[in-house]
């Protein structure tokens, strides 16, 4: 009696065991597909057949070991329930997409570049209005992926001293082009797109205003084409090279209840599928979440995050309708980890170049410090009761210093 126990209570405890093993062959089957096909219903088809196969054998011992007349049928049996409840599990949470908002639609003023690279970029411009001057200035946004919206802050009162003001949407982000295959998001890619703008516009030289990832941006362009480059003015920029990036305490300044709904936003089951899969084969994660689901929740993770760019008690903007990209921040932040150390070329191009950091910014001041102490002719100035968005938070500095360093030799 006592061994016939023992055998029932090892049997009962396979079975779940089964169950909960076959569970994670078959979500590592689904993800390790990945790594040849990035067709979804593959995927699912191959961690659906694993985990079925999985509870069958090991389901058929466990039957046996509680006396079943037929251990076969009822391993099967509790294989074919087993993986018919996760699929629909599955069904209801990884392969379910979540809502997309409506786009915002574009406002007045913003045309497109078809550019040599495959890129469409959605740009605006504002004509020069004083005494015209022969460079161009050209504002780059920050994210990898996070555009403007319109002429940014500064652009008028640079186009009444004179200066063709540009400002776009860099490739994967707000109206501008989402490549089909998301690994093409390099910083090769925007550095060539920048480059093939400057050739569309017919300008010998640029003036480069960089912002955040933007100045990131801007000095890789400088060290592959120094001569095509004017001026360059970095705003509270983003890492010179990630090998020597300090780090950020962007996450330290959410509140707990913004860190809830952070946590909340980037740890459902799709997100975090989605998230696996981005680190095994990125266009299967695009195959599972396209773009504008992709932007979407990329936007809702910004807006949980959009007061730690200025300083405390500081008064909370109104976000603009210009999305996101994803894919972009995080395929290019990716290959900017693997991108050659621009420092040796920088420290001899002799190029004037300013530098602002806000008193309150997330990024150390070692971070801008490495620009000053890299370019030769250089300068860093702060701005007080600023944080990471200079502009926004005092506009009035930002266009006076921005203004001074462009007109006056």
């Amino acid at each position: 009696m006592a061994r016939t126990s023992i055998r029932r209570l090892l049997g009962g405890v396979l079975v779940f065991t089964a169950v909960v093993v076959a569970s994670f062959a078959g979500a590592a089957a689904f993800l390790l597909t990945a790594a040849a096909s990035t067709a979804i219903p593959v995927l699912a088809t191959a961690g659906l057949v694993v985990m079925a196969g999985t509870a069958f054998l090991i389901g058929r011992p466990a039957f046996t070991l509680l006396g079943a007349r037929g251990p076969r049928r009822a391993a099967t049996l509790t294989a074919l329930g087993a993986t018919a409840a996760l699929a629909v599990l599955a069904s209801v949470t990884v392969l379910r997409p979540g809502p997309i908002p409506q786009a915002a639609p574009a406002p007045a003023g913003v045309r497109y570049w078809e550019l040599p690279t495959g890129s469409r970029i959605a740009y605006v411009h504002a004509p020069a209005t004083g005494t015209p001057r022969p460079t161009p200035v050209i504002f780059l946004h920050g994210g990898p992926g996070t555009p403007g919206e319109g002429i940014p802050v500064g652009g008028e009162a640079l186009a009444a001293a004179g200066f063709d003001v540009y400002s776009y949407d860099q490739v994967g982000a707000g109206r501008s082009t989402r490549l089909p295959d998301v690994t093409g998001y390099t910083v090769a890619r925007h550095v060539a797109d920048l480059e093939a703008i400057r050739r569309t516009i017919g300008a010998d030289r640029l003036v480069i205003v960089g912002q955040s990832w933007g100045g990131s941006l801007a000095a890789q362009y400088v060290a592959a084409h120094p001569d095509r480059v004017a001026k360059v003015v970095f705003t509270a920029p983003g890492a010179l090279w990630p090998g020597s990036r300090p780090d950020s305490d962007f996450s330290r300044r959410l509140t707990p209840e913004e860190q809830r709904r952070y946590d909340e936003l980037a740890g459902s089951p799709r997100m975090l599928t989605m998230s696996i899969l981005l680190g095994i084969n990125p266009n299967a994660a695009h195959a599972l979440m396209g773009d504008r689901e992709a932007d979407a929740r990329f936007h809702e993770l910004a807006l949980v995050g959009r007061n730690t760019g200025s300083c405390p008690g500081a008064p909370v903007r109104e976000p603009h309708g210009n999305r996101q990209g994803f894919y972009v921040n995080q395929i290019t932040s990716e290959d900017f980890l693997r991108v050659p150390d621009p420092r040796p070329k920088l420290r001899h191009v002799r190029v004037p170049v300013l530098i602002m950091r806000g008193s309150c910014d997330f990024i150390p001041v070692e971070g801008a410090d490495e620009y000053r102490r890299t370019f030769p002719d250089a300068t860093l100035v702060p701005v007080a009761n600023a944080g990471h968005s200079i502009a926004g938070d005092q506009p009035d500095a930002y266009t006076r210093l921005l203004r001074t360093f462009l007109t006056e030799r």
